[in-house]
């Protein structure tokens, strides 16, 4: 046998990699297509990071600590609040459309494409001059060099939502590219142009400066990806009648946007609580911890964007073995390789963080606590999808209000002594604290085993 294996192992291996080739990249299984659209959404978001990585680089050399901080620190409310302002429709939209696809229910179809974006840029029009009204009132007491970026950040967040809720209905459609690309890379991208450009015309690249690109590009961006959008939509929808069940949309979607908000909150509590106790610069230091254990994030994430109307399809199906496969699938898919992932980045941690300038490699210490609860949390892949997506919506939302409550406590009692290393304890412990509640609630409430490694009984 080894005589066998050893003459036939040039041939014997290429034939293996090409079938392990073909196998990932065709087939028309669940898996082989999930693969695929995981790999590009993955792909999407690393290229993104990697861009990302190179306009925080940028900005930080550019800007200088102090500035750069505010930057964070506005840029940080404008991801938190855009992403909630949609009433979580482009996380139900992945609901909302396969259902309506099972049911034949085109005139409901039709309505929510159209309506469903109208509906997120009003409400998000609406509060955005709210919230230019609350920087105003409360100008007295912000940072003098804050109050004109949050101004910015008021005016790009009608974009961001319906960026975000685009982003939903293309995923819906397994348009991975059109739902992503606009957002990470062709954001990114005139975000650096626009920079740069600045920057090479001898512009004081300050805050304001920074927050006037990062607006430009986030609308340029979003129109663009509607244009494209509504093009592929009149391809892919027969024209007729449209019909708007708006309060049955929010009845799926506002449960959804207490899952949503308390995640986010969670993932942003640490970078808000530590600009109220330290500096700037400790700020900006953390954030490039944070941007470069992203990674990592990015498998999680792809991983929920690839599968989340896949559990919803099946569960509207009945095919209940078809989905504990497929949920099994996605949870091995989400773990291995975030483990894989987070050992390479800590292997080089001091490297990355030395590229935002020689002060952020004092971080290298923080990458380690804060990887513990990603490491955790990836353990259950994105069962938080698979509960939104099966009506489990409050429930979710409960076990991450718990985490996120958890989170602040945590922050307050750490931040203010431990300033960096606090936040990332904080938070690692309130990931930890919300992958044993939702595994319990899994297990309870649907019956599975949603653990990597193990066997259910």
């Amino acid at each position: 046998m080894d005589t066998q294996s050893a003459s036939a192992s040039p041939a014997g291996a290429i034939t293996r990699l090409r079938g392990m080739l073909a196998g990932f990249l065709g087939g028309s299984s669940d898996a082989s297509v999930t693969r695929r659209l995981a790999g590009t959404v993955f792909i999407i978001r690393v290229v993104s990071a990697a861009m990302a990585y190179l306009s925080q680089i940028l900005l930080a050399r550019w800007m200088g600590g102090s500035d750069y901080g505010v930057y964070v620190y506005v840029w940080t409310w404008v991801l938190l609040l855009g992403s909630m302002m949609d009433f979580g429709i482009s996380a139900s939209a992945q609901k909302i459309i396969p259902e309506y696809r099972a049911g034949g229910d085109d005139a409901l179809l039709r309505g929510f494409l159209f309506g469903s974006r109208w509906l997120t840029f009003a409400v998000s029009t609406v509060v955005s001059v709210l919230l230019a009204g609350v920087v105003k009132l409360l100008s007295p007491w912000i940072d003098a060099h804050a109050v004109v970026p949050l101004y910015i950040g008021c005016l790009t967040l009608p974009a961001f939502v319906v960026a975000n809720t685009q982003d939903g209905i293309a995923r819906s459609h397994d348009w991975m590219r059109l739902g992503l690309m606009p957002q990470f890379i062709i954001r990114q991208s005139l975000i650096i142009g626009l920079t740069a450009g600045a920057f090479a015309l001898g512009f004081n690249l300050g805050a304001t400066a920074a927050m006037l690109a990062s607006a430009a590009a986030v609308w340029i961006a979003m129109i663009g990806q509607m244009i494209v959008l509504n093009r592929r939509l009149d391809g892919e929808v027969k024209p007729g009648a449209k019909a708007y069940d708006f309060r049955g949309w929010l009845s799926i979607s506002l449960p959804i946007l207490l899952v949503e908000s308390f995640y986010l909150l969670l993932s942003y509590t640490d970078v808000l609580v530590l600009q109220q106790f330290r500096s700037s610069e400790e700020v900006g230091v953390y954030f490039a911890v944070v941007k470069t254990l992203a990674l990592v994030s990015f498998i999680h994430y792809a991983m929920a964007a690839t599968t989340a109307h896949r559990f919803a399809e099946y569960h509207a199906l009945g095919d209940k073995a078809r989905l504990s496969a497929y949920v099994a699938y996605a949870i091995q898919w989400t773990f291995w390789p975030s483990l894989a992932a987070t050992i390479l980045l800590l292997a080089m941690g001091k490297p990355l963080l030395w590229l935002f300038g020689p002060q952020f490699v004092v971080g290298y210490d923080i990458m380690f606590v804060a990887a513990i609860g990603l490491v955790v949390r990836s353990a259950i892949g994105p069962v938080e999808r698979l509960l939104n997506m099966l009506g489990h919506q409050l429930i979710c939302a409960l076990a991450y209000a718990l985490a996120f409550a958890m989170n602040v406590a945590l922050c307050v009692a750490l931040v203010p002594r431990f300033g960096g290393h606090g936040a990332a304890a904080a938070t690692s412990a309130s990931l930890i604290f919300e992958t044993v509640l939702l595994f319990w609630i899994v297990r309870k409430r649907l019956g599975l085993h949603v653990l990597a490694f193990g066997k259910g009984s």
